[in-house]
């Protein structure tokens, strides 16, 4: 398994599992010395356990030397970053990097295997710089035995090692079909509906999922900004529409926008394929523009409360991540929000039991005099003028609201996920400002 990130980990965690021997490749020294201890560098739920767990077993071995890592390996599955580019594209550096080790390295034919998110042609590019380095060192009778799979990962953040081993389906493209039950071995005490693709077709399925759902979660958003405006109540209106099995109630919320590292990143890259292959995705290009103005809308509220300017008023948030069960900030909405309140003058007081030690990390958040962080939700909330609920821990669904309202200078909710019943609040005696209902 090489690289050991969010995707690599996980899988090859998952592999060792049921059973392989896994050696995990990284080259990052500060993560493998994390590793070999038994820490994560992330946080994603039974992962550390499962680390220990495998490790102790000699299931899942950890290495820097590539070399002898390939010695003997049935199969070579590469699992490194393809962030975006400038424009928008992935971000392949660092797959044919390690292409081109493998040519150099390689001695012996297998079954090579992408697990990256990558561009339809990638693993035809990957396979053939392989067999031109062995070619070239001689080995063309290993060349003609290589083959390549495409093996698109569907791991949630926050359910990934669940997902791992309760997958809802296996996905694959070959560029031979002799090489199925080898995939399928790998994947022996799995039960999930298999999907055997060609390697274009499995290539574009995991941009076409993220960025299916992107556009279903900016539909919704939508569909939660109307219904705020003409006195509907959006967790009621979804309710009622995903009851038509053509929509389906899962993955019918509303909430301050997508973020993380696969929808945004997916979706602009998927624009970008089209691109190349002479198509403008307009759906796609909405589904971008809408995410970003939805972005704003929690702090739109508060400025309509209170004016645009924010001088001398404080607010607590609840929620970094960019959704619950991860630490991840990239492309959160608290991002956008934070910022936006505090460009008109704001303090804010935030705390996640997860990402204050990401957002700390982060130039403008960690070394922002106007955020202060909290280890203790109520304690956040101490002088306030207002809370905004921005990331669905569960932690946040069912407070102690009698402290809540003891704590916050003014009783008041900004609810950018739908968290609180709106009857409710008004008994505890909060003014609630909630995403896809009337303002109360």
């Amino acid at each position: 398994m090489i690289g050991l990130g969010y995707v690599g980990l996980t899988t090859g965690l998952g592999f060792a599992k049921l059973g392989a021997t896994v050696v995990g490749v990284e080259v990052s020294k500060q993560k493998l010395d994390q590793l070999k201890q038994g820490e994560i560098p992330f946080f994603e739920n039974g992962l550390p356990e499962m680390l220990k767990e495998m490790m102790n077993s000699r299931y899942f071995l950890l290495s820097d030397n590539l070399t002898e890592a390939l010695s003997g390996a049935e199969v070579i599955i590469i699992a490194v970053g393809t962030p975006p580019d400038s424009n928008g594209r992935a971000d392949l550096s660092s797959v044919f990097a390690v292409a081109q080790n493998l040519s150099k390295e390689l001695n012996h034919s297998c079954l090579l295997i992408i697990k990256s998110t990558v561009p339809v042609g990638t693993n035809r590019k990957v396979l053939q710089i392989v067999c031109d380095g062995l070619v070239a060192r001689g080995k063309e009778e290993v060349a003609v035995k290589m083959g390549i799979a495409s093996l698109p990962e569907f791991l949630r953040e926050g359910s990934a090692l669940a997902d791992m081993m309760n997958p809802d389906r296996i996905v694959v493209g070959l560029s031979d079909a002799s090489q199925l039950p080898i995939v399928e071995e790998l994947h022996k005490g799995l039960k999930a509906p298999w999907h055997v693709l060609s390697l274009e077709s499995a290539e574009l399925t995991k941009y076409a999922s993220n960025a299916f759902l992107a556009t279903k979660i900016s539909i919704n958003n939508e569909l939660a900004n109307i219904c705020a405006r003409v006195g509907a109540d959006f967790d009621l209106v979804r309710r009622a529409i995903g009851a038509d099995p053509r929509i389906g109630e899962p993955f019918m919320y509303a909430g301050p926008g997508f973020g993380g590292s696969c929808f945004p990143k997916d979706v602009k890259a998927l624009i970008k394929i089209a691109k190349d292959y002479g198509y403008t995705a307009e759906m796609f290009l909405q589904t971008l523009k809408t995410n970003e103005k939805q972005k704003n809308v929690l702090a739109d509220m508060v400025i309509e409360k209170f004016g645009d300017n924010l001088k001398n008023k404080i607010f607590s948030v609840w929620g970094l991540a960019f959704k619950a069960g991860t630490d991840d900030m990239r492309e959160s909405s608290a991002l956008t929000i934070i910022n936006k309140l505090i460009e008109r003058g704001a303090k804010i007081q935030a705390y996640d039991p997860e990402a204050m030690k990401m957002a700390k990390s982060l130039d403008y958040f960690g070394n922002n005099p106007a955020i202060s962080y909290f280890e203790d939700k109520y304690e956040a909330l101490s002088g306030t003028d207002g809370l905004l609920i921005i990331t669905e821990w569960k932690e946040f669904c069912a407070p102690d609201f009698s402290e809540m309202k003891k704590r916050l200078k003014t009783p008041l909710i900004f609810d950018g996920r739908l968290v609180y019943d709106v009857k409710k609040m008004k008994e505890f005696g909060f003014e609630y400002h909630s995403i896809g209902r009337k303002f109360e």
